[in-house]
């Protein structure tokens, strides 16, 4: 065991160190497989320092999906310029999206996989921030929309699941970037606007993909 730090410091500081060791050890280890003593360790404190800012390892995991969570949606929400035309702030909002993700990869950890998968309050607290994400990019679709449409005829729902459909293709596409040598930000950003904006301008051009007509189901050998 290192040896715990004595030094005071303020407790605001000190309690964002042990957030900063908690989710690298959750990020890394998983929930069930970390212990609050080597995240004590991890931080330079004790275990009961630990217990006594954060009260237990459910409301430090709950804090570290907090803090996670707001970071990420106010990197997303920072890398969007409204001034700019609709595909310049889809990408940069993408692009602050895969680069967030790609230097905080333990956050990305916790909020991605394990939070998903320890218990629904926690599930709760990751889907209210995907929650807001998937608004933000849905007013960003529809602004697009009445810009290029000046009376737009996109229902709501429609509008809403593009959003939702392009968050869940960039979260996968997040994981896939981290787990794979090489891949930068501007690069996963690229392949997703590649897959998307294709579909999404045209629809911006007055251009929907229209399905086939229904055609009646034939019997079997008939």
């Amino acid at each position: 065991m290192g040896a715990v730090k004595t030094k005071r410091m303020p407790r605001a500081v000190r309690e964002q160190q042990m957030l900063d060791a908690a989710v690298r050890t959750f990020g890394q280890r998983g929930y069930m497989a970390a212990s609050m003593d080597e995240i004590a360790e991890l931080a330079g404190v004790s275990k009961p320092l630990v217990y006594l800012y954060l009260n237990s390892k459910e409301d430090l995991f709950t804090a570290c999906i907090r803090r996670e969570a707001t970071a990420l949606v106010a990197a997303v929400r920072a890398g969007v310029r409204t001034d700019l035309p609709a595909d310049r702030q889809l990408w940069a909002g993408l692009r602050a999206f895969f680069a967030h993700t790609a230097q905080h990869p333990d956050a990305w950890s916790v909020l991605h996989l394990q939070a998903r998968t320890h218990g629904e309050v926690f599930a709760a607290e990751v889907t209210a921030m995907r929650d807001e994400i998937v608004t933000f990019v849905t007013q960003l679709i529809a602004a697009a929309a009445r810009e290029a449409h000046r009376n737009p005829d996109l229902p709501e729902r429609e509008v809403a699941g593009l959003a939702e459909a392009l968050v869940g293709a960039a979260e996968s596409l997040a994981a896939w970037a981290n787990a794979t040598e090489g891949v930068t930000a501007r690069q996963a950003a690229t392949t997703l606007m590649n897959f998307a904006w294709s579909g999404l301008g045209d629809l911006m051009a007055g251009r929907p993909w229209s399905p086939p007509e229904e055609e009646p189901l034939t019997r079997p050998g008939g």
